[in-house]
């Protein structure tokens, strides 16, 4: 019996992973260790920039702080003494981002919130320099945060993030998932899994920039679009093909240019070698 239940559990856990324990059939039946745990989507709400927490610093601060004009947020809740899941959600954000020419605190910012209150800013502060160093180059944007008087809570609860306490395994039950804020604190998109395409996380933070960033990232987002059954962007062939269309007539309206105007240069010459005549 106690196989079958942690059977169960394993295998629930990895729906959790993938950040889709809301995709269960009415009919399967969720362990209690699993109840509340998965992602509601919030697009379009403002989270609460007023609430405060402890950097690493030692100190308060809220999350306004950490919001700048024509700059997307991407915000993780993890907990640092996490051994599997928050890692390797951390470190496939890492893979992403490397690979996008953009640096933290310039074109956009990072803000990762522990959502484990016993966590202080000493655990967030050490977190913060593994992954700098990962990083493996200067990230003078990305914010390591803790709980501060259950702030955490409210937070989770804005963008739809459901998480619990497993009190047998001393550890927290939680999707995979990575949110994108807007520069005013609306939630943007999800970005779910273990691992993330750099084109996604580019365009989910081209979206949230709401048009700050440069024209090669805007026509990029023009051909591609959110694709919620897919968790990704995907080719908008509408508008490809409109660009395409475009394309073409540009192209046949510049030849048609190059062919009248070698024409008229002919027909000049034509009448410049009968007036010598």
């Amino acid at each position: 019996m106690r196989l079958h239940r942690n059977s169960s559990y394993l295998a629930l856990a990895l729906v959790v992973l993938a950040g889709r324990v809301s995709a269960l059939s009415p009919e399967e039946h969720t362990p209690k260790e699993l109840e509340a745990v998965g992602v509601i989507e919030h697009l379009n709400q403002k989270v609460d920039l007023n609430l405060t927490f402890i950097a690493e610093d030692g100190y308060p601060h809220a999350l306004k702080e950490y919001f700048h004009a024509g700059r997307p947020v991407v915000l993780n809740l993890v907990y640092y003494t996490c051994k599997m899941l928050c890692n390797v959600v951390l470190n496939a954000q890492v893979q992403a981002l490397r690979k996008i020419d953009w640096t933290p605190g310039e074109q956009y910012e990072i803000v990762t919130v522990s959502i484990d209150p016993t966590e202080n800013f000493e655990l967030a502060r050490s977190k913060k320099a593994s992954y700098l160093e990962s990083f493996e180059r200067p990230a003078p944007g990305w914010h390591f945060l803790a709980d501060n008087g259950g702030n955490v809570r409210s937070l989770a609860r804005q963008v739809g993030f459901g998480y619990k306490f497993d009190e047998g395994t001393a550890q927290f039950a939680h999707p995979a998932v990575v949110f994108i804020l807007t520069p005013e604190g609306k939630v943007s998109r999800y970005l779910y899994g273990v691992q993330f395409k750099p084109l996604d996380v580019r365009l989910a933070l081209t979206e949230a920039a709401q048009e700050k960033f440069g024209v090669t990232d805007r026509i990029l987002l023009f051909c591609y679009h959110y694709d919620p059954l897919a968790r990704g962007y995907v080719p908008f062939a509408q508008n490809i093909m409109k660009s395409g269309g475009v394309l073409t007539i540009l192209l046949m309206g510049f030849f048609l240019y190059r062919l009248w105007r070698r024409e008229r240069i002919q027909a000049a010459l034509n009448r410049g070698m009968v007036t010598a005549k």
